[in-house]
């Protein structure tokens, strides 16, 4: 995948931060970029995560490239600041505390491993996003999650339980595997 350049970050976190408020204050417009390069009208898959003061205050994503990327930011702005059912709706008197980081990712592939063992063994820690599938049930964490959570068993534990899985699931052969790559940057 290509990478973004410079120009293209500062679109993106640009485009993300202006349909924010545009969507708070009526009489601001979103500010779209009359040029778009060949890298955002790509399909790629995307997250935009808001920061308030450092601590998590959005996040939502599309793992899959079904999207231009600059439409996938668009819409993952509204959703991280609107739709994360972990937060409330953002608000207008918040915005000055917003910081706005968004991450492209690679498409997924499924990591194989034959236990427990092989699957920490293959994680790449700080670079892998992972993807734990088991039934119904699906989490992922974006590979900047490893800051947090940087034992790998704890993390996998950890995005087992976020989800609705025990937390040993990543250990369970039908449990899919996918790991995905994100090239990420902020305000």
């Amino acid at each position: 995948m290509p990478t973004l350049t410079d120009k293209d970050q500062k679109t993106l976190l640009k485009l993300a931060r202006s349909v924010i408020t545009s969507e708070l204050i009526k009489s601001s417009d979103t500010e779209r970029p009359a040029e778009i390069s060949s890298v955002l009208a790509e399909k790629r898959g995307c997250f935009v995560t808001l920061h308030k003061k450092g601590v998590l205050r959005g996040c939502i994503g599309t793992i899959e490239p079904v999207k231009p990327l600059i439409s996938c930011v668009e819409d993952n702005a509204l959703n991280a600041a609107f739709r994360d059912p972990r937060f409330p709706p953002l608000k207008a008197n918040e915005l000055p505390d917003i910081d706005i980081e968004v991450s492209v990712l690679t498409v997924p592939r499924i990591l194989e491993h034959k236990d427990g063992k092989e699957l920490k063994a293959k994680l790449n820690p700080g670079v892998h996003g992972v993807i734990l599938s088991k039934g119904w049930h699906s989490s992922t964490f974006l590979p900047q999650v490893w800051e947090q959570l940087p034992d790998t068993q704890i993390f996998l534990e950890h995005l087992c339980q976020k989800g609705g899985m025990e937390k040993t699931c990543w250990m369970d052969k039908d449990t899919v595997v996918k790991v995905y790559e994100a090239e990420y940057f902020s305000e």
